[in-house]
C-alpha cells in the first residue's frame, strides 16, 4: 500500500484509541521505505509523544521488568520506557520497531503486551496507540518467522513506494530539487534493491535523503561529490545523479521565468524535469503579495512544454506542495482549460 493511504490508516488508527475501536498495526517492508517515518509523521501531525522500541536489541526481562522482593511476595519494576500517562502523556505512539528481527522469546514477552495492552500489573494507558514495524523474510536483513500468536494480534499492510508520495514528502522536508529532478527523471530509481546480490548501498527514499545530505556537504568539492554520492545510492545510481547534477548549468533563467518573461522551455528532457522541480521549490519558498504573481508565472511557464504531460506533473507537483491555495491563484483556471483534454482522459 501506497504511503499516503498507510498515514491516513494509521492517523485513523491513533485517533479510534478514544472510542475503544484500536487495532495494533504492523507495517512490513525492505530496509529504507520509510516505515517508521509514517509513524513518526503521524506522531508528529498530533504533536504527541512516540516512544520507539527496538525489540531486535531487547532481552525478555527488558519488557518484562526485573523482580524484586516486598515482604514475603515478589513484585515487578516496570521499565521507565514504556508509556506512562503521568510521565509522557496521555496520548501517545508506542511503535515496536524491527520486531521480525527479535528473538522468539522476546517475541513471546510482547503478545500479553500487544492484544491485551499489558504485561502483568502494567497496563498502557487508554489513548496510546500500537504500531510495529519489520522487514520480510525474503529482504536479507536478520529475521525471524513471526509466530502465528504474535501475528494474529496485527492488521498487517506491507509499504510500497511511490514517487508521487515521496515527492510530496520531498518538498515538504527540504530536500534538494536536483535530487527530486533526477527522480521524477529516473522514477525507477526510487527504490531498486535486489536482496539476492546483497547490496551495501542502493536507491531507497532513506538513501536518497543522504544523497541530498551529500550535495549540501560536497557540492563544491567536485573531486569528492561522486564517491559521496556512489556511498548513499549505490555506484550505479550514484554515477547517474553526479552526471544528471553536472548537467544543469545548461539551465534556463529561473528568476526570468518567476518574473514573467518569454524564456524558452530547454529541448533536454532532463534539464525539463530539472525546471519543474526547480520551480515548485522556488514556489514553496515565495512569500507574501508576491506569492501568487510567482506562482501564475510558473503555471504560464508549464503551459510552454512541448509535452503537455510534463507541464501537468509540474501543476500536479506544485499542488502537492502548496496545497489548494493554488487554486485562487489567477492564472491556474486559464491553465486548467488548456491542458483540459489531458486531465479528462487521465
Amino acid at each position: 500500500m501506497r504511503p499516503a493511504h498507510l498515514y491516513r490508516i494509521l492517523d485513523q488508527e491513533f485517533l479510534s484509541t478514544s472510542e475503544g475501536h484500536h487495532t495494533p498495526v504492523m507495517l512490513w517492508g525492505p530496509p529504507g521505505v520509510g516505515k517508521s517515518q509514517i509513524v513518526a509523521q503521524v506522531a508528529a501531525a498530533h504533536r504527541t509523544p512516540m516512544i520507539d522500541i527496538r525489540l531486535s536489541q531487547m532481552e525478555p526481562s527488558d519488557l518484562r521488568g526485573i523482580p524484586f522482593r516486598v515482604e514475603s511476595r515478589v513484585e515487578w519494576a516496570v521499565p521507565a520506557m514504556l508509556p506512562d500517562a503521568e510521565r509522557h502523556g496521555a496520548w501517545g505512539i508506542l511503535f515496536l520497531d524491527e520486531i521480525t528481527s527479535a528473538p522468539p522469546a522476546v517475541s513471546a514477552a510482547a503478545y500479553q503486551l500487544i492484544l491485551d495492552r499489558r504485561l502483568g500489573e502494567y497496563r498502557i494507558p487508554d489513548h496510546w496507540a500500537i504500531f510495529a514495524a519489520g522487514n520480510r523474510q525474503g529482504d536479507r536483513g536478520v529475521t525471524y518467522t513471526m509466530p502465528a500468536p504474535l501475528a494474529n494480534r496485527f492488521s498487517h499492510f506491507e509499504v510500497d513506494t511511490h514517487l508521487d508520495d515521496w515527492v510530496a514528502w520531498a518538498y515538504g522536508n527540504g530536500i534538494d530539487e536536483r535530487i527530486i529532478a533526477f527522480l521524477r527523471f529516473r522514477p525507477e530509481l526510487l527504490f531498486d534493491f535486489d536482496p539476492a546480490h546483497n547490496p551495501v548501498a542502493f536507491p531507497s527514499p532513506r538513501s536518497w535523503e543522504f544523497a541530498h545530505r551529500g550535495l549540501q556537504k560536497f557540492a563544491d568539492h567536485p573531486e569528492l561529490l561522486r564517491g559521496t554520492l556512489q556511498a548513499c545510492v549505490g555506484p550505479a545510481a550514484g554515477i547517474e545523479l553526479h552526471a544528471f547534477v553536472d548537467s544543469l548549468d545548461q539551465m534556463p533563467d529561473l528568476d526570468a521565468i518567476l518574473a514573467g518573461e518569454e524564456v524558452p522551455v530547454p529541448s533536454e528532457i532532463d534539464l525539463q524535469y530539472a525546471v519543474a522541480a526547480a520551480l515548485v521549490g522556488r514556489a514553496l519558498r515565495a512569500k507574501g503579495d508576491s506569492a501568487p504573481r510567482i506562482i501564475g508565472n510558473i503555471l504560464a511557464y508549464a503551459g510552454r512544454f512541448p509535452q503537455r504531460e510534463m507541464g501537468v506533473m509540474l501543476v500536479s507537483d506544485l499542488h502537492r506542495a502548496i496545497g489548494n491555495d493554488l487554486f485562487e491563484v489567477p492564472g491556474f483556471a486559464d491553465w486548467a482549460q488548456a491542458v483540459a483534454d489531458i486531465l479528462i482522459d487521465g
